[in-house]
């Protein structure tokens, strides 16, 4: 659990970020606590960010995928969507996380796919569905994140789970 694979970024966001001396598929990841729950990014861009995490070693006491797991998961890949929409000039900051759960996987692996709802100066708001191997929803989030001036300097994994 928690190995990370390359993620697939389109070029023209490496491009930006290496101009800024920063090698972003070096670098991403899916942060402290989204490498113990097992995350791991697959695909990766403003337009669309997906995600797998394993069911094992993340379920509360009835032995079902905790809730929070799934929290963790759709910030994750909102906030990756959030950073890549605002570019290496911007933090992307979680504010508001919305989830909804409607079943419970035991076993497996879930796979979120979050898409851009809205994408502002200010604001980016993903939509996260989160499914099991059967293709059913476990989990529908929506997640809202400010946009912040980097200051100048590079948004090195901040935006990644990031609330503050």
């Amino acid at each position: 659990m928690g190995e990370q694979h390359s993620v697939k970024f389109p070029q023209e966001v490496i491009e930006e970020y290496a101009a800024l001396g920063v090698d972003l598929p070096a670098l991403f990841s899916a942060g402290h606590l989204g490498t113990r729950m097992g995350v791991q990014i697959l695909e990766a861009s403003a337009e669309r960010v997906v995600g797998t995490m394993p069911v094992e070693g993340n379920t509360q006491p009835y032995g079902l995928l905790h809730g929070g797991a799934s929290a963790v998961l759709a910030e994750t890949l909102g906030s990756v969507g959030a950073m890549l929409h605002g570019g290496a000039e911007k933090l992307a900051v979680g504010v508001d996380l919305n989830c909804t759960h409607h079943r419970g996987p035991r076993s497996g692996l879930v796979t979120g796919v979050a898409t851009p709802l809205h994408r502002g100066r200010s604001t980016a708001t993903y939509e996260i569905a989160i499914t099991d191997e059967q293709g059913k929803r476990v989990c529908s989030a929506r997640l809202t994140c400010m946009l912040r001036d980097a200051g100048g300097q590079p948004p090195l994994g901040t935006a990644v789970g990031a609330a503050s």
